[in-house]
């Protein structure tokens, strides 16, 4: 199984349907980098004109590369589309994100999104949500205390680190927690727990956010709209 292969079909799948003078949002993770690319030739070789929003410097830094116009979510007044990437999908077409530490900046894109599509390879997709960790986004202050609650309450929390053992940050400089759930039987119910949980600034469950998700295999591409039970 050539996950890349199948990344890379995704990626250039989804290219279609950045149409000119679009703004678009631009995920974040190695199934963009696909797309970043065939966005980047369309650019070249079409003169195809475009805003992106990315939502992480990496990507912001490709797109740059690649010669397209970047422009931050404050200051552009609508986005058309974004197109990113998603850790888990299950078969109502709910996600898991943040694998990239970047899901705060990936929610705040998507939900000022016209519409909203993912790409995946096929190894993504589930039935359910929870094989891979769930992760949170925390403020440093109290974070240990947060921790602990998370323990007591089952939700198998972890700190995210890096290879020297120090605390993996995001573009905030904030923390990363990941939930080790294994099976997220009532996705909402646990959006709703973890909103409420102060020190907290984002989770990762993108509960009802997707419009079209495409995913990848080595030979072809399989399109889904989200049509949810």
């Amino acid at each position: 199984m050539d996950k890349e292969l199948m990344k890379k079909m995704a990626g250039q799948e989804a290219v279609k349907y950045i149409e000119d003078g679009m703004t678009v949002g631009l995920g974040t993770g190695s199934t963009v980098k696909y797309l970043l690319d065939a966005l980047g030739q369309r650019v070249a070789e079409e003169g195809l004109r475009i805003i992106g929003v990315p939502t992480s410097n990496r990507s912001a830094k490709r797109a740059r590369d690649l010669g397209i116009d970047v422009k931050s979510i404050d200051d552009v007044d609508h986005i058309d589309l974004t197109i990113d990437g998603a850790d888990q999908i299950d078969e109502n077409f709910q996600g898991i994100k943040g694998g990239g530490v970047a899901h705060l900046r990936e929610k705040i894109v998507a939900i000022n999104s016209d519409r909203n599509i993912w790409i995946v390879d096929a190894t993504k997709m589930a039935k359910n949500l929870g094989s891979f960790p769930l992760p949170l986004e925390v403020t440093p202050y109290g974070s240990t205390h947060l921790f602990n609650r998370l323990d007591k309450m089952g939700y198998h929390p972890t700190f995210r680190t890096n290879a020297k053992g120090g605390h993996v940050l995001t573009h905030a400089d904030n923390y990363i927690i990941d939930l080790n759930l294994g099976y997220i039987e009532r996705p909402h119910e646990l959006e709703t727990i973890l909103n409420n949980m102060t020190g907290i600034v984002e989770h990762g469950l993108f509960l009802d956010v997707v419009d079209m998700v495409i995913v990848g295999h080595e030979d072809h591409c399989e399109t889904f709209e989200a049509k949810r039970n």
